[in-house]
């Protein structure tokens, strides 16, 4: 039986620290005039992504992304 809870233990801090992983955030980037314009909510790599390459809106212009922060 000690066995089985330990066993239990592992995958639920395996599962718990790969949940964290993929933490959801609400994004933004300042438009002109420092307008904050909202992206809406991304998740793990994607969030990660956006905020590495930006926003790039229809006129070509490539804006900073801010996901996370409050």
């Amino acid at each position: 039986m000690k066995k089985v809870n330990i066993i239990i233990a592992a995958v639920a801090l395996v599962v718990m620290s790969s949940c964290h992983k993929d933490e959801c955030h609400d994004c933004h980037y300042d438009g002109p005039g420092g307008v904050e314009v909202e992206l809406g909510e991304y998740c793990g790599q994607a969030a990660e992504d956006l905020e590495n390459t930006g926003y790039t809106d229809s006129t070509g212009t490539t804006y900073t992304v801010h996901c996370g922060e409050h």
